[in-house]
């Protein structure tokens, strides 16, 4: 497969990052995943690093070197990060859930598909225009579809971060929304990020920034300005971004790689 990638991670304003982040591949398949652990929970972080932990093992084990159906393997890994969550907290007498938002995201047969809980989004991005992103699972976009406040409204309102889906939290109120495979072209490029990065940030601003400049450099760019227009006590801020196509590096691996970015 032929593909750039970049991650990366800021921990803001906040006292710790509970953001994580990593992607896995192997010759003909490429996972990524976020999750952004809720601060409102206890140990946030350690939801976040589950659904990760999850996630990459789950693709190690099931891409040799495909994934039979990768629609099914977000929903199942997804419903085990959140089973293992549920599982942690009860071994470790918690007395109560961590929570994580999550998206995931794979690449194959030049196809992507993706799975999500919470409010940490996907872009599918084609030149300067936002192709599809996934819908937040939170009050405020309840709201916004409603009619009941606009979608700029949704960026500043006092219960914006008010999820109402997440892995681990509540067990009874977690669902997995996932998509069906969608065709990619040539340059398409696929950004994960929490809303530490897309809550300052319109999409317009984002998508002409990794149209225009190399990926990295606009990774960073986008989440410097994300957490100096939040201010003091901004948000961790967390991305990952693939584009695809042949003008990209050739990846070739004979087992499955991990890359996790250790959390700063």
């Amino acid at each position: 497969m032929n593909f750039a990638i970049y991650q990366a991670s800021r921990i803001g304003g906040r006292k710790y990052n509970q953001d994580r982040v990593a992607y896995a591949y192997s010759d003909q398949s490429l996972l990524m995943v976020l999750a952004d652990g809720m601060g409102g929970h206890l140990h946030g972080e350690i939801a976040a690093q589950l659904a990760i932990q999850v996630f990459t093992e789950a693709f190690e084990q099931a891409a040799q070197p495909r994934v039979p159906d990768p629609k099914k393997f977000l929903n199942e890994a997804m419903q085990r990060a959140h089973g293992a969550i549920i599982q942690y907290a009860h071994e470790q007498q918690l007395g109560g859930n961590p929570g994580t938002t999550c998206v995931a995201a794979l690449v194959q047969d030049g196809n992507v598909c993706w799975a999500h809980a919470g409010d940490s989004r996907l872009y599918l991005l084609r030149g300067r225009e936002v192709v599809t992103r996934t819908r937040d699972h939170s009050v405020v976009q309840q709201w916004a579809d409603w009619g009941i406040i606009s979608a700029d409204e949704m960026k500043t309102h006092p219960d914006r971060n008010k999820i109402t889906n997440c892995l681990g939290g509540v067990e009874d109120m977690f669902f997995v929304e996932s998509a069906d495979a969608v065709p990619l072209q040539q340059g398409d490029t696929l950004l994960l990020c929490s809303d530490g990065l897309w809550g300052p940030l319109s999409e317009i601003e984002m998508a002409t920034a990794l149209a225009d400049d190399p990926m990295s450099d606009a990774l960073e760019q986008m989440m410097d300005e994300a957490i100096n227009r939040a201010g003091v006590g901004s948000d961790n801020s967390t991305v990952i971004a693939a584009r695809w196509g042949d003008a990209e590096e050739s990846r070739s691996t004979q087992s499955p790689i991990i890359v996790a970015l250790d959390s700063p």
